[in-house]
């Protein structure tokens, strides 16, 4: 497959601003794509090599790349690095230079998709001594032998800003309707990548074996289980009507939630994010190792520091010393850790994904040996207001958040993936007006005046919509930024500039600067209103209007350990409005 066939589609997806048309962009391409490839030109799209959970980077920096386009394109660094100062984007400043030299070479082989992806690949094993330099020849030598377009596309993908605005969702829709038949094989499709984290693995199987193939489709051991979320409430009232009148609590833990795979002596940590940290707690693994009967395993828990003098857990702000490249001896040493497990989601070839949570539970306690520093997650089982009451009191005098309150009924399943009400979060500041933060994405900036002249003076945020896979502007934040952060936030958010408002952002607004959903901070605000501008939960509450967050301050919180689409979902925002209403006609 010619690799100009992706970069023309890629061209058409970055200049649509219409959603529906950017899925049948891609469903053409996906149509084109011969099926030895799908899975390559699936992960390209994504703008990487392989999937999110393997640690491998293809690790081209922007001078490096630079430098590449210097040597394939004949042209002083100078002229490369002042044209990139207009343009803001590199892909663009190289198809400009290489239009230029293309005019002065001859015919040249056309590139393919196995070539490009091969380069790549050995850019990305590259490592050691010469490293540097057997990159930049690769580079170099791609680029010498690309058309301006597929310059402009190899180069964004290398320093891992490709801009198409293309999230996963979009795919496994195109997926469903090139492959599946239509958007009805979605769930299907769905299902698969959240089990696998694997798009390229999912369009493979699709690809060869049809639907038939996505319904065989095997959780496998070293392929992290996108994670399951819940949503809030603030009453045990709520909760257990929510529940049907009986739930199990657990405590929420204040660590950071790992997914923890073991197959025979070895032993992967996994973020919510996906991204491999064992590196980070090597602790944990030995932990891990010592602990779980299972041959071959995968289970969920919070890595919580601990004070090893008294036992007691410490806040999650200390067990972020943890995530460090250098020095975790001494970190191991300064914030040991303890093991909470609570679920269970494979166990010695049983995927248990699709088993409700008492036989998930009971599975826990049969696989997991309890010692000092592991334990499984202090729970009862209640249909009494009182009681849940009574141990969430419990669990915050442990030190804990609160309580995970979860679904006891046939259906209780491990939605993975997705945020629903099998499982809910009962945090003791969810009980008052805004006094619990929220996780907001930057979509858009506004340039700032006076004293903020030449910074922005404000960021759009949003919250998502999980059911329609968009971004929804909830507020405009421009208070809480210290002096740094607003000399910081313009270099921090280049690379996700695009220039118009993406697809799957949805405002009324008009940002002087859009980007990309890619950067989440942490906000407090006074109240949540009624608006007739923000698209939060639109039309859900009051017909013509959304919700905003009102006297919005940045808490200083910048959210890297979580995705965009972990975000607070519009449905959150929702809740807490009509919590506070009720507060408000309670007094």
């Amino acid at each position: 497959m010619q690799y100009a066939v992706i970069a023309e589609a890629y061209e058409k997806i970055e200049a649509t601003t219409k959603r529906l048309e950017m899925t049948d962009l891609l469903v053409n391409l996906l149509k084109n794509t011969p099926k030895e490839v799908i899975d390559r030109v699936v992960y390209l799209t994504q703008g990487r090599i392989y999937p999110d959970f393997v640690s491998i980077e293809i690790g081209v920096a922007e001078r490096l790349a630079i430098k590449a386009l210097v040597k394939a394109s004949g042209r002083r660094e100078s002229e490369v690095e002042e044209d990139l100062k207009k343009s803001g984007d590199l892909g663009i400043t190289a198809q400009k230079f290489m239009t230029s030299k293309r005019q002065l070479t001859f015919a040249h082989q056309p590139l393919t998709v196995e070539k490009v992806y091969e380069t790549f690949d050995k850019m990305a094993q590259t490592s050691g001594s010469g490293a540097v330099d057997l990159k930049l020849a690769l580079l170099a030598g791609l680029l010498s032998a690309a058309s301006p377009k597929e310059a402009r596309y190899i180069i964004r993908t290398v320093t891992g800003n490709l801009r198409l605005g293309i999230a996963d969702m979009t795919v496994l829709d195109a997926l469903a309707i090139a492959y599946g038949g239509g958007k009805e094989a979605r769930e299907l499709v769905e299902r698969a990548y959240n089990v696998s984290s694997d798009l390229g693995r999912v369009a493979k199987v699709v690809v060869e074996k049809g639907l038939e193939g996505l319904e065989k489709f095997e959780v496998l051991v070293g392929e992290p289980i996108r994670p399951m979320l819940a949503e809030r409430l603030s009453s045990p009232e709520e909760i257990l009507e929510k529940l049907s009148g009986k739930c199990a609590a657990e405590y929420k833990y204040d660590g950071e939630r790992i997914q923890a795979h073991k197959k025979g002596d070895e032993v992967t940590l996994f973020s919510r994010r996906l991204e491999t940290i064992s590196n980070q707690y090597p602790d944990a693994v030995e932990l891990f190792k010592r602990c779980v009967k299972a041959r071959n395993a995968i289970l969920e828990g919070e890595c919580v520091a601990i004070n090893p003098d008294t036992g007691e857990m410490r806040p999650f702000q200390e067990l972020m010393h943890r995530r460090r490249k250098y020095e975790i001896k001494q970190a191991i040493e300064d914030y040991p850790v303890s093991l909470f497990m609570f679920d269970v989601l494979y166990a010695d070839g049983q995927d248990l994904t699709l088993k409700p949570y008492p036989v998930r539970r009971k599975m826990l306690e049969k696989v997991v040996q309890e010692g000092d520093r592991v334990k499984i997650a202090n729970s009862i089982i209640t249909a009494n207001a009182g009681e849940l009451e009574k141990f969430f009191l419990e669990a915050i005098e442990d030190g804990c958040e609160g309580l995970v309150c979860k679904s006891i009924a046939k259906d209780s399943v491990y939605q993975a993936g997705a945020r629903g009400w099998l499982w809910i979060k009962y945090k003791r500041d969810y009980k008052s007006e805004m006094t619990d933060t929220v996780d907001l994405v930057i979509v858009g900036a506004f340039h700032g005046r006076g004293k903020r002249a030449g910074t922005y003076g404000a960021v759009l945020l949003a919250t998502y919509n999980a059911e329609i896979d968009t971004f929804e502007t909830v507020t405009k934040c421009g208070t809480g930024f210290s002096d740094e952060d607003l000399a910081k936030l313009p270099k921090m958010m280049q690379k996700h500039v695009i220039q118009h408002k993406q697809p799957r952002v949805n405002s009324t607004l008009e940002a002087d600067v859009w980007f990309e959903p890619v950067v989440g901070i942490e906000v407090l605000g006074a109240e949540i209103t009624l608006s007739p501008i923000h698209t939060c939960a639109m039309n859900v509450v009051r017909k013509g209007g959304g919700l905003a967050i009102r006297f919005p301050r940045f808490t200083g919180n910048y959210r890297l350990d979580k995705s965009a689409e972990d975000a607070t979902a519009s449905t959150e925002i929702v809740e807490m409005y009509r919590n506070q209403l009720k507060k408000m006609a309670e007094t």
